[in-house]
């Protein structure tokens, strides 16, 4: 295992970047802790491969270092790391066999027959292919490639870092539970520094100790999934992380009042001198309907999901979801809406503004 120390880094496929825009990967300092769980999480070109494939040494970043326990790896090659990287379609050797695939990474480091054939046993069962251990892998399905694949990534015990680009994409959704689960074992049981990229926040916050949000090449937050969830440090961390995600909404913010649409909102904290965009910010966890109080709102649909009900509605054109629990009691002369305080965010320029004590 390793603690990956990112530096300076920054990458453009611009030949002559002129501009911050002309960067893929905008810069980022970071450690990667030794044996943490960390997954990249973002929309498609947010940044996230480009990320990876530079701390595997497939990609050498425009600017910036890569140091491994403080050793400088910048310009190694991906052989001397001592990585497994299992990429979203499937790598395997065709004309091999199951069991062949899986072992290969060990024979090739010259591990006696012995251990590869226990270690070959154990990864098989965990990815519930002991039954075709002695077939081809040609004929095989994208999804059990993938297996393959995933398995082979695991089988090394003496990796300084597993890396993960969204390896279950082929992956039937029963089997993806099923390895997601044995990849928060395999990690518990031996500790190894793990980075796991993926578009889907299901995965990202059942997987990872810490998840890294990515939204146009930058980092906008690292944190746990109830950081991420009850303190959003960017609108886009509360738009994407959540179901429905945030609600964001125009305001004028004065010491403890938020104003909106000529009504008033309590806010939990105060704050000074705002300027720019500035909106409020709340999950729909923490907002109910009202007969009487809170922003006038006309309720366009109810859905009921089973443990709760998300109600779907409008303020000035601007839709505004609500979760209701499933005994909460919701009828047709509740149409206004009111929030939570204590769990209202408030951004300035798309960043949380920390407000002071009330």
């Amino acid at each position: 295992m390793a603690k990956i120390t990112l530096s300076n880094l920054a990458h453009s496929y611009l030949p002559n970047p002129a501009s911050e825009d002309d960067f893929a990967l905008k810069e980022l300092n970071h450690d990667w802790q030794d044996g943490a769980a960390y997954a990249l999480l973002g929309s498609s070109g947010c940044g996230k491969s480009t990320l990876l494939n530079i701390i595997s040494g497939l990609l050498r970043p425009s600017q910036g270092r890569i140091l491994f326990d403080g050793q400088d790896v910048t310009d190694a090659p991906t052989a001397e790391r001592n990585i497994a990287q299992v990429f979203q379609f499937p790598v395997v050797y065709d004309t091999m066999t199951v069991r062949d695939n899986l072992a290969f990474p060990l024979r090739n480091r010259g591990r006696d027959e012995g251990y590869v054939a226990e270690r070959v046993q154990e990864i098989a069962h965990m990815i519930g292919m002991e039954h075709m251990l002695d077939r081809k892998a040609r004929g095989l399905t994208a999804d059990a490639k993938q297996k393959i694949s995933l398995g082979r990534g695991m089988v090394r015990k003496d990796v300084n870092a597993l890396l993960f680009d969204e390896p279950l994409t082929v992956i039937d959704p029963h089997m993806k539970w099923e390895l997601r689960t044995q990849l928060k074992k395999l990690h518990h049981d031996f500790g190894h520094t793990m980075i796991y990229v993926t578009h889907d926040q299901t995965e990202a916050l059942t997987f990872a100790d810490k998840v890294v949000v990515m939204y146009d090449g930058r980092v906008v937050q690292i944190g746990t999934p109830e950081e991420l969830f009850e303190r959003p440090e960017h609108t886009f961390v509360g738009y994407f992380i959540g179901s429905p995600g945030m609600n964001l909404i125009p305001a004028t913010v004065d010491g403890t009042t938020a104003r909106i649409e000529g009504a008033e909102i309590p806010l939990g904290r105060g704050y000074k001198g705002l300027s720019g965009k500035v909106e409020i910010g709340v999950r729909p966890e923490f907002a109910r309907l009202s007969q009487s109080e809170g922003l006038p709102v006309t309720v366009r649909r109810i859905e009921d999901v089973g443990r709760h009900k998300i109600i779907r509605a409008e303020f000035f054109g601007r839709d505004i979801n609500i979760i209701a629990r499933e005994e909460d009691a919701v009828s047709a002369d509740m149409n206004r809406v009111i929030f939570d305080a204590d769990h209202i965010n408030v951004y300035a320029d798309d960043w949380r503004v920390a407000g002071e004590a009330a």
